[in-house]
């Protein structure tokens, strides 16, 4: 009836490639076919089992009694009455439940001692049952059934047991499909989901593409197990800065706060355990080669990388970098108990403020969100307010648009732009001193490669004609 063969083959499959363990599939097997013999053959009431033989192909069934006495049972129903599908379960002063008799699966224990000298209450029976392997249609679907449910079962417990000590951490996976703004993530033997607000803006996905994400969540549902993605979490940024730099991994350096707009800019502050380290510089790397790494696993976006202070005028000065604040005033101290946040002033100068509050605020409110101070903007000149930001990420900026504040913003972020003189260009000297090439000169300047053939031509021909007028002569 069975073809021992392919099911070994199958039963190797399954616990190579989707890592369901060869006991679990074994298992439904025989309650398959204990489901379809009952279904087929059995009685109502009837609790069958049943045993694979994998050397032979032969299957045993099993019909199991309960040994019970008459304080287990409830009192037999008269011959118009009928059991009341919401019959509550009736428990005596022991504890013990009570149940309904029925010969089908109950065995009382005078009967039971006649089979089983030293048999006990509550003991399971067993008695053979007639082998049978010509199965109906009905049955043999039903089967089909239980195997598939219990396959299913299997692989949610070894997701549950391969991701769920991975949550926190940095996974990677191949793009399977975009869905009504949901990325699905094949990660091997489950799908994840990375939601259209766990993605980063801009980014485009090709099916087959190899992702990086990190693992947010990992929850039980009645459909099986979901795992959510997320590639703008903050902790995404940490995780990325982990595998490129061994000082947070040995614990070294510690990521003290994030704030993060994906794909657009990060601020993340950072402290050294260790004195004799630079906890800016371990993060940026030789010749910034690991924040270059991690700009491009991001799709270029910027990040801040600032030096952690337990004090706290320090740390919201150093968090509104790449600005340069003449000072910073604490207007109000946090309070833990009542959960106020904090209010701080920063002074800067008419050529910094662009810098400080950013476009569209983004500078000043991040730095708000990293410190979790309100940061208030104000020019050192005049005494004026220029923005202000909360930690919610609310920015109310009062500059007027025409003002300093904005001018500089678009050389800043440019990648091209610069604030330094060319390379042989003294700032200092004046313009007539410096090396310059005049107008009159650049016009005679070879661009091209037929532009050079041809002025070859013009010497060539004006040295033919000297010589022609020296043979004249």
């Amino acid at each position: 009836m069975f073809d021992l063969k392919v099911i070994h083959a199958v039963l190797t499959e399954m616990e190579e490639e989707r890592g369901i363990p060869r006991a679990k599939m074994i298992d439904a097997i025989e309650q398959s076919l204990a489901t379809a013999y009952k279904k087929e053959f059995g009685k109502r009431g009837q609790i069958v089992n049943a045993h694979f033989d994998f050397a032979t192909g032969d299957t045993n069934f099993n019909q199991i009694k309960i040994v019970v006495d008459e304080s287990m049972l409830k009192p037999e129903l008269g011959d118009n009455e009928t059991e009341p599908e919401d019959e509550s379960v009736e428990v005596d002063t022991e504890g013990i439940k009570k149940v309904r008799f029925d010969e089908e699966k109950h065995i009382m224990i005078d009967t039971a001692r006649m089979i089983k000298k030293d048999v006990v209450l509550g003991e399971e029976l067993i008695f053979p049952l007639e082998p049978k392997d010509d199965f109906g249609r009905i049955a043999a679907q039903t089967a089909k059934q239980v195997i598939v449910q219990k396959i299913r079962e299997a692989e949610k417990e070894s997701a549950l047991a391969e991701f769920g000590q991975k949550a926190g951490d940095i996974i990677v996976g191949h793009v399977q499909r975009f869905e009504r703004g949901n990325l699905y993530v094949d990660l091997g033997r489950v799908t994840a989901i990375m939601p259209y607000d766990e993605q980063i803006p801009g980014e485009r996905y090709k099916p087959g593409e190899r992702i990086r994400a990190i693992l947010l969540a990992v929850e039980e549902t009645p459909r099986g197990i979901f795992l959510k993605l997320s590639r703008s979490h903050p902790d995404f940024l940490a995780g990325l800065f982990a595998i490129e730099a061994p000082e947070l991994q040995t614990g070294a350096i510690e990521v003290k706060a994030i704030a993060r707009e994906a794909g657009a800019r990060s601020k993340i502050a950072v402290y050294a355990n260790d004195q004799h380290i630079d906890p800016v510089g371990s993060m940026v790397g030789q010749r910034g080669v690991r924040v270059s790494t991690v700009m491009s696993e991001l799709g270029g976006e910027k990040i801040d990388i600032i030096e952690w202070s337990p004090i706290q005028s320090e740390f919201i000065e150093d968090s509104l970098s790449p600005a340069q604040v003449m000072g910073v005033k604490i207007l109000v101290e946090p309070n833990a108990e009542t959960n106020e946040r904090g209010h701080a002033v920063a002074e800067v100068a008419p050529d910094q403020q662009s810098l400080a509050i950013g476009r569209g605020g983004q500078n000043v409110r991040l730095a708000a969100k990293l410190t979790g101070w309100k940061i208030d903007i104000v020019s050192a000149q005049t005494g004026d307010a220029l923005a202000e930001a909360d930690v919610d990420g609310n920015v109310e900026i009062e500059a007027p648009d025409d003002s300093a504040a904005g001018g500089d913003i678009d050389a800043l972020e440019d990648e091209t732009g610069t604030t330094t003189a060319p390379l042989g260009v003294n700032e200092d000297e004046p313009t007539k001193d410096r090396d310059i090439t005049p107008d009159t000169e650049e016009e005679d300047e070879v661009d091209t490669p037929e532009e050079a053939e041809e002025l070859v031509e013009d010497e060539t021909k004006s040295a033919e004609g000297e010589v022609e007028k020296e043979l004249e002569k």
